[in-house]
């Protein structure tokens, strides 16, 4: 009996290692992450990037996300999960590619069995989504990875810079009426439709640099309940890419959407039009929102601390079917609806708006 216990106990310890990561390991691998970040001809950091900001994972600031990853212990999974993902899910191969970032010795073990063992599970999920992603051209063919190419200097936390003044809404420079109608844009391959990269953006001035100012309109805008919030610089008015944003006093950002099948890659892949159940997913968990036809109706209430939450996004629903009044009084009125309730089912609820809110004070 005693040496069942003491055998007990002594794996206790790597029990408990393999269950969380130990913070010296996390904060080296974070360095190690913000280090190669910038390396623009890296293969590992090129996959991990576009499965981060594909996913989600790294939220609406990749920059400061990627440039420290300690202070988001989600995103730190999330960054392993994908350097798994790029190793084939093999051990042997995770390890030499952890080396190959330079990870200190002691650290490379520890990394490794974390990984392994939290992952192992979704393995072949990982590997199949990775072949998919590259057959369909969503991510990058890197091939083998290269031996990364080091940065001059070490890279350090980003944060976005902040306006100090307000944006000044100047009516000479912006057209307050759509330029023209969306068959007569020219949108090619070389527009930026990443996100991330709008938000980087720090007044009118560099949106109208990125994006030409043929292309902006400055309207009304309106949030998820239909209330006046001011002005918003509209990139590619009434076309499917419409992107609604604003530039607010504290400094923070706002982009609304509301049109259907956008080339916008925006966090989680999150697009007006998308059903529920691919919202769920997303969330990793049921949410609740508010009954149809009642104040904020439609609205997401609380992602309940799902991986949707605190991410500064927000989403207002709609039923298609809402003509089955036996199925919408089920969940309309005031109260606040789960994402499971058997109603929704026959009402087809999808997407019809979407806030993403970043800086300031969200």
């Amino acid at each position: 009996m005693k040496r069942i216990l003491f055998i007990i106990f002594a794996l206790l310890p790597l029990y408990s290692l393999a269950q969380k990561l130990d913070t010296k390991v996390a904060d080296a691998f974070s360095e190690r992450i913000a280090y190669y970040y910038p390396v623009k001809n890296d293969a590992i950091m090129i996959f991990i990037n576009e499965q981060m900001a594909r996913s989600g994972a790294g939220g609406l600031d990749m920059d400061k996300t990627m440039t420290d990853l300690k202070s988001d212990a989600t995103a730190m999974d999330a960054a392993l999960k994908y350097l798994y993902q790029y190793s084939d899910c093999n051990r042997q191969t995770l390890i030499a590619n952890l080396r190959a970032m330079q990870l200190p010795n002691n650290s490379v073990y520890t990394l490794a069995t974390y990984v392994e063992k939290k992952y192992k599970d979704d393995s072949k999920a990982l590997l199949d989504e990775k072949e998919e992603l590259l057959k369909s051209g969503v991510l990058t063919n890197t091939n083998a990875a290269k031996e990364p190419e080091a940065p001059r200097t070490a890279a350090v936390p980003v944060d976005v810079p902040a306006t100090t003044t307000p944006v000044a809404k100047n009516k000479d420079s912006i057209d307050t009426k759509p330029v023209m109608q969306a068959e007569t844009y020219d949108l090619d391959d070389k527009t930026d439709w990443n996100l991330g990269n709008v938000f980087k953006l720090n007044s009118a001035r560099d949106l109208v640099a990125k994006y030409g100012k043929e292309n902006i309109v400055l309207r009304d805008a309106y949030d998820l309940s239909g209330n006046f919030i001011g002005q918003a610089y509209v990139v590619f008015p009434d076309t499917n890419n419409e992107l609604e944003m604003l530039f607010d006093n504290d400094s923070s950002k706002t982009v609304i959407f509301s049109q259907v099948r956008s080339k916008w890659k925006t966090p989680f892949s999150i697009r007006v039009g998308d059903p529920l159940s691919k919202l769920v997913k997303m969330n990793g968990r049921d949410f609740k929102f508010n009954g149809f036809d009642w104040q904020d109706g439609g609205i997401v209430y609380s992602w309940e601390g799902g991986n949707l939450d605190h991410k500064g996004i927000k989403i207002l629903l709609k039923a298609n079917n809402s003509g089955d009044t036996k199925l919408y009084n089920k969940v309309s009125g005031g109260q606040k609806v789960s994402s499971d309730h058997s109603a929704l089912k026959g009402l087809d609820v999808v997407i019809d708006k979407i806030a993403f809110h970043t800086g300031g004070n969200e």
